[in-house]
């Protein structure tokens, strides 16, 4: 079958099963979106910037486990999509980007709108290509989804230039699976490996379990819950992995490292036998490595990725392979040799004496106001409202860590946020592809009133394509964390850290088409939402929290201490000033 190369773009993406693709048109790229406009295979959703673009398909695919695809055009097209790129690929989140780019004569020869996309995104995809002939376009947009979806999963960029979706090749159905012989990511975990760490976890008197964003995109969550409810052990959840052991459940410890709970961090410290599963001992997890590596312990860390094992502390068990392969095997032999004698029983019971003893210091209780709204309030009301059942977007910043605090996430794929990069700004995106991939789910979004402005355009687009997402800004007037960072640690000094010229919120939404809400009071937090939630259940409701200008987000491991040594609240700083 001839066709020209954007007809082959077209009819891959389609045979792919792509059903959305976010994009915005260039002139290296209109004989795609002619082809686009011929077809009626998939859906393609304008958003107003290509950051945009990119954020919106990422959260299309962390929500739905299907790889996110996004289209922008040559030059300024492809560098504003750069940072959408990156907050995926530090996430390890798959996507195909695909790339207008000058005619192939003109490369090289600063045409307009030419950059060298190759090069830019290089450090910044899991792999990229430059086609160069139509003949190689169909294989190598199948390849980018073979190798953005297998493996450690993360962003692929298939550079097209124009005169290529002009040409006209012969379209070849895929036939077979795709083989390339420079990728074959390792799947299956070592036998011998995976019984040694049963053999340590069996005989572990303080075990914990610490499970990463990779359980997530591994679809591993249930051979994690068979996991933990079999060993006994307390469980604790990475910003990436919330949702992957149910929030709601007894031996949930809450979130570990610099915003975790009391009781996590200190049964990270004090455990004897670690299980890690497709985490990957971030710094704002594990803190500084020498306090970290200060207790002895045994640690066994599944990935999918070598490179992550013994890169921040060295582990004794490396288990290298799919994480959900990995547990069915190493579930399979725990129930065979789970320890059940009177001594294991104790010394269990024992452990989780002194898991509750921390827990008694309700690490995350925080002091009420009838005058001005807590933050944390907020966020609390939210999960009552929604039954805890809600997708949940957030910017970044201290209401992206409350968001992780105290909405309790019991399902995998409802938390939708960045965690590696920490990019401000993709709340709304974000929300489009959720919704976009879950049209009959509630969305909220939950961000500051200085990361929507990053891309508050994106509102158009939600009018567009009727997108409802609801939108929490807890506004404090600052750039939260930079101001909390800035008082414990800067004497203070809160340079360029409030925002003094803020837009009429209500107005500015109501302008866009939707509805705006400003609650100054803490009585009405409830019921604004139960009504943005129900009465306006069919429209976008932006609602204005005016919070508490002061709060912190507590606890707190300043950067460069060790994991027990967490500032609980404002009275521990004071302590730390003396």
């Amino acid at each position: 079958m001839e066709l020209n190369g954007a007809d082959i773009v077209v009819r891959t993406l389609a045979d792919e099963g792509v059903e959305h693709v976010f994009g915005y048109p260039g002139g290296a790229v209109l004989y795609i979106y002619d082809a686009i406009f011929k077809q009626d295979k998939f859906r393609h959703v304008l958003v107003r910037h290509e950051q945009a673009a990119v954020h919106a398909a990422d959260a299309y695919s962390r929500s739905s486990n299907k790889v996110g695809v996004a289209l922008v055009t040559s030059g300024p097209g492809l560098t504003n999509a750069v940072t959408g790129i990156a907050t995926a690929y530090t996430d390890s989140i798959p996507l195909v980007v695909i790339s207008g780019q000058v005619s192939t004569q003109a490369i090289g020869e600063d045409a307009f709108q030419e950059c060298d996309s190759v090069g830019i995104t290089r450090p910044c995809v899991k792999h990229n290509f430059l086609v160069r002939d139509v003949r190689d376009l169909a294989d190598t947009i199948r390849k980018a989804f073979y190798i953005a979806s297998t493996g450690r999963p993360g962003p692929v960029l298939v550079d097209i230039p124009k005169d290529i979706t002009m040409a006209m090749g012969r379209y070849t159905p895929q036939r077979g699976e795709i083989k390339m012989r420079s990728y074959a990511p390792v799947t299956k975990g070592h036998q011998g490996q995976i019984k040694k760490a049963v053999q340590l976890l069996a005989g572990a008197e303080r075990p914990m379990i610490y499970v990463g964003g990779g359980a997530i995109l591994a679809n591993a969550c249930d051979e994690v819950k068979q996991l933990v409810e079999s060993s006994g052990a307390p469980c604790t959840t990475t910003l990436m992995a919330l949702g992957a052991f149910p929030g709601s459940s007894d031996q949930y410890v809450g979130m570990p490292g610099m915003h975790g709970t009391y009781e996590a961090n200190m049964a990270m410290q004090h455990c004897d036998v670690l299980v890690a599963v497709g985490a990957r001992f971030d710094d704002r997890v594990i803190g500084n490595p020498r306090n970290f590596m200060q207790v002895p312990r045994k640690i066994i860390h599944i990935d999918i990725d070598p490179s992550s094992i013994s890169k921040r502390v060295k582990v004794d068990v490396p288990i290298v392979g799919c994480v959900k392969d990995v547990l069915v095997e190493l579930n399979d032999f725990y129930s065979q040799a789970r320890p059940n004698s009177e001594k294991s029983k104790l010394a269990l019971a024992q452990w989780w004496q002194q898991i509750n003893e921390w827990r008694a210091k309700d690490s995350l209780g925080y002091k009420g106001s009838d005058s001005v709204i807590k933050p944390q309030s907020v966020v609390e009301a939210m999960w009552e409202v929604t039954g805890g059942d809600a997708f949940v977007t957030s910017d970044v910043g201290q209401h992206q860590m409350w968001a992780a605090q105290y909405y309790r996430f019991n399902k995998p794929r409802r938390w939708i946020n960045s965690g590696g990069l920490g990019t401000m700004g993709v709340g709304l995106p974000y929300a489009m592809g959720v919704q976009m991939a879950n049209p009959d789910s509630q969305v909220a979004v939950i961000t500051g009133e200085a990361s929507i402005q990053m891309n508050i355009q994106e509102l158009s687009t939600c009018l567009q394509y009727r997108l409802t997402p609801k939108v929490l800004c807890l506004n404090n007037r600052y750039l939260g964390m930079v101001r909390q960072w800035q008082e414990i640690d800067y004497g203070s000094r809160y340079s360029e850290s409030y925002v003094d010229a803020l837009p009429d919120f209500v107005k500015l939404v109501e302008s866009y088409g939707h509805v705006g809400m400003r609650i100054d009071k803490p009585a009405d937090v409830l019921p604004a939402i139960k009504e943005a939630f129900t009465k306006y259940k069919d429209r976008l409701v932006f609602m204005d929290f005016i919070t508490d200008q002061t709060e912190n987000v507590w606890p707190m491991v300043k950067a460069g201490k060790g994991l027990t040594e967490m500032l609980l609240s404002a009275d521990d700083l004071k302590g730390e000033k003396l």
